[in-house]
């Protein structure tokens, strides 16, 4: 018994499960009880609620190795803690709804990071009925919430942090939220929130941090949103629907506030640079990316904040002209001036940085030769899309901390650095598209970090090192293609990167067989080998590459870099790049491929292009080819194919561009479906033998008349049955119309025969009257 026991810390101490014993002591008189960060794997035990004289209790972080926490939902006993003064439950896995809980004397409430549902209407009607609410920080952030927040969430007015981020909430921001005139940090990121901000959030005098990034927000930011908001360090605003909430403040409008952090994204801010933000000269992190903003940014303006400037994001905008060249900012560790319209050479403006994104500019001039003194902390050198020229310098191996470097599509020349494989942590190399030559650098061999190697597009030769396949088991992407790599392949692809989803090698001289070892790629959705000299025949086991059968995504988002691929898909190049995670595609055209098409590729039901063009394939085109439903795109032209087209084909819905041309394909062309839509009778060029729509040349033993002359056949005959048909109808309803009511009517019946006889009588009466003035004039 520890009738006097105030304070029980049992943190950190590994504890599994909390014993059954337990609920016999007697800890009535437990006022804190703390067992946070243990490994406890249990829903939260209701004897918790016979400790009623608790004030505060802390069970967060319960999880360990292998992610156990408490579960389930919060029994209502536990509304009987009506002295708790501090809650909380975060880094658990608790569910269902929050009850009810009645807990007038609770300041502190964290439930964050657990897996809760429903909305928070039940929570704060258990505030209700204080008299003088006490709570003062509700933090709901990472759960599954949803439902609008209700008004009555203005009534806490003690509130000074409010966190509910990353969670399903929708609707609109109440207007009570201008009620809590203690409130310092509102946090509603990451949610489904849409509609007007409403103006009422200048009314929080005391709101220092305002978060309101990742939701759906429309209408306008005025002056009233910020008219009391004196004490305003830091606003995080962005909306998923592009440009659909304008920050519209007047150029003679002097905000209130002294902000160190503006984040605002997909807002219309521009197009001038905004003249409130000029007056913001104590800020140290800036993010204003997709905000429509064009001109220059203010000179002035850039001066006065770089000393103490850390974080600078103006990317997507189209902001023009050049940085000061006397600019320096010795605390920026970030910028992202990336899609823009800049030029003149690269700016050095701190010895700090570890991001460097300059790309999609017009940046000129060579790379720095000390660029490791300049930025020796430099994690990501992003230089794309420039009009940067001369060589990449050889100190640039020299970054022992870079894990990405995007050269691509600029103007560099001469080789590659011989000492890339001393980078430690390098990830993704991509200079395509430029004009480098040489041979691929590997008497120090190749980085056994890289995830993504792009050296395409340049004047590379000799031979692909081998280490690139021994070492980088990592690897994810591989494009070499346009160069004049040559060498026998037959044992390299895919024998040690079983992670490979990206490999084009077109356009070199490459030679060998394609081996089975290629099948060894299970994640493999983009293979590109065409325009080289490959023999031999397609592999048998294409059915082993599982991501081109079942369909799933293997494409890796990397931090601020935007894998970029040019593909030969539908008939034409194209440039993918936000979208290549949905190209699935195999193109070995323009080879010396020999053999038949393996049915085993039928088998690839995700394929979305298929192309074996210019090739030596022989026999039948497979007969279950109509599986590949998802088939966009089927080139099998320029070969030695013959037998007849299989039906099949015309079962494939998604074909856009097909083209059989030059085989010796014979027989009727299928019909029906997709095919109806592919008219060209170039598509079936050079096969003497096919015969049928779109081709001119009629299928022998079909009938002497047209199709088109049958179809006009069978109209005129049901012309003739309709015209005999109305004919019989109309007969049978006169004559009954007025026979009929002859025999029903008496009356009727008289009548007519009265009138027939007059009639009669005046027709008699004219032909005797003619015919006596007949005779009168002979």
């Amino acid at each position: 018994m520890l009738p006097s026991l105030l304070e029980l810390h049992l943190s950190g101490c590994k504890i599994e499960r909390i014993p059954l014993s337990i609920q016999k002591v007697n800890i009535t008189s437990l006022l804190v009880l703390d067992i946070r960060m243990n490994s406890i794997i249990s829903p939260l035990p209701s004897w918790f609620s016979n400790l009623t004289s608790l004030r505060k209790l802390n069970l967060s972080e319960n999880e360990n190795d292998y992610g156990n926490y408490f579960t389930g939902p919060i029994p209502r006993e536990f509304a009987r803690l009506e002295y708790l003064e501090g809650l909380d439950f975060s880094g658990n896995g608790l569910e269902g709804h929050i009850p009810k809980l009645n807990l007038c004397k609770l300041k502190t409430l964290n439930f964050q990071g657990n897996k809760f549902g429903g909305g928070i209407q039940g929570l704060l009607s258990g505030f209700s009925n204080c008299t003088d609410g006490v709570l003062e920080s509700l933090d709901l952030s990472s759960n599954k919430l949803e439902d609008e927040l209700p008004d009555s969430l203005g009534m806490l007015h003690n509130l000074q942090y409010v966190n509910l981020e990353f969670n399903n909430f929708s609707g609109k921001i109440p207007e009570s939220i201008g009620k809590l005139s203690s409130l310092k940090t509102l946090n509603l990121s990451y949610n489904n929130m849409i509609g007007p901000i409403p103006d009422t959030l200048g009314q929080l005098s005391e709101l220092v941090h305002l978060d309101l990034y990742g939701n759906s927000w429309e209408g306008t930011l005025t002056e009233s949103h910020f008219a009391n908001l004196t004490r305003l360090q830091s606003i995080d605003v962005s909306t998923y629907r592009p440009m659909s909430l304008n920050v519209s403040l007047t150029y003679e409008w002097i905000p209130p506030f002294k902000l160190y952090t503006v984040g605002i994204t997909n807002c219309s801010v521009g197009p001038n640079f905004p003249a409130w933000l000029q007056l913001q000269t104590e800020l140290s992190d800036v993010t204003l990316r997709s905000t429509g903003i064009s001109g220059t940014i203010p000179e002035e303006w850039l001066l006065k904040v770089s000393l103490q400037l850390k974080y600078l994001d103006l990317s997507y905008n189209h902001i023009k002209g050049r940085l000061p060249l006397q600019l320096k900012c010795p605390n920026l560790y970030h910028i992202d001036l990336s899609y823009n319209k800049f030029d003149g050479p690269l700016p050095l403006l701190s010895a700090n940085l570890t991001v460097f994104n300059l790309e999609s500019n017009s940046f000129s001039g060579p790379i720095p030769s000390n660029i490791d003194q300049l930025m020796p902390t430099l994690k990501g050198l992003y230089l794309s899309d420039n009009q940067l020229e001369g060589t990449i310098p050889p100190s640039i191996c020299n970054l022992r901390r870079l894990s990405i470097l995007s050269l691509r599509n600029n103007l560099l020349f001469g080789e590659f650095p011989q000492e890339w494989s001393v980078w430690p942590r390098i990830d993704i190399v991509d200079v395509g598209y430029n004009n480098l030559s040489g041979n691929m650098p590997s008497s120090m061999g190749v980085p056994s970090s890289l995830h993504v190697l792009k050296m395409n597009d340049n004047n590379l030769g000799g031979t692909i090192p081998s280490s690139i396949w021994r070492n980088c088991t990592s690897l994810r992407s591989l494009d070499l293609g346009g160069n004049k790599f040559t060498g026998n392949m037959t044992l390299r692809i895919g024998s040690n990167a079983p992670g490979l989803f990206f490999v084009r090698l077109r356009s070199n001289l490459l030679s060998g067989h394609i081996s089975d070892q290629l099948c060894n790629l299970p994640f493999l959705d983009i293979l590109d080998l065409s325009h080289n000299n490959f023999s031999g025949p397609i592999p048998k086991c294409l059915k082993n590459m599982t991501s081109l059968v079942e369909g799933f995504s293997n494409a890796t988002d990397y931090e601020s870099y935007i894998e970029q691929a040019r593909l030969t898909l539908k008939g034409r190049e194209l440039v993918y790049n936000k979208t290549l995670f949905l190209v699935k595609s195999i193109d070995l055209s323009s080879n010396n491929l020999e053999g038949e098409i393996p049915e085993e590729i039928t088998s690839l039901i995700a394929l979305g292009t298929l192309n074996l063009s210019r090739n030596q394939l022989r026999g039948n085109i497979p007969f279950k080819i109509g599986n590949l439903r998802w088939l966009e795109t089927l080139d099998l032209s320029h070969n030695h194919l013959s037998g007849q087209i299989p039906q099949s084909l015309s079962s494939l819905t998604s074909l856009s561009h097909l083209n059989l041309s030059y085989n010796n394909l014979a027989g009727k062309i299928p019909s029906g479906n997709q095919l109806q839509t592919l008219e060209d009778p170039s598509i079936y060029k050079g096969n003497l033998l096919l015969c049928e729509v779109p081709l001119s040349t009629k299928c022998p033993g079909d009938e002497t008349f047209t199709a088109t002359d049958e179809k006009d056949s069978n109209e005129d005959g049901n012309d003739k049955l309709w015209f005999y048909v109305s004919m019989v109808l109309g007969f049978t309803v006169g004559f009954w119309g007025v026979c009929g009511t002859l025999l029903v009517k008496k009356s009727w019946r008289y009548a007519y025969f009265r009138l027939f006889d007059d009639i009669k009588d005046k027709v008699m009466l004219a032909i005797a009257v003619k015919v006596a003035q007949f005779q009168r004039k002979l």
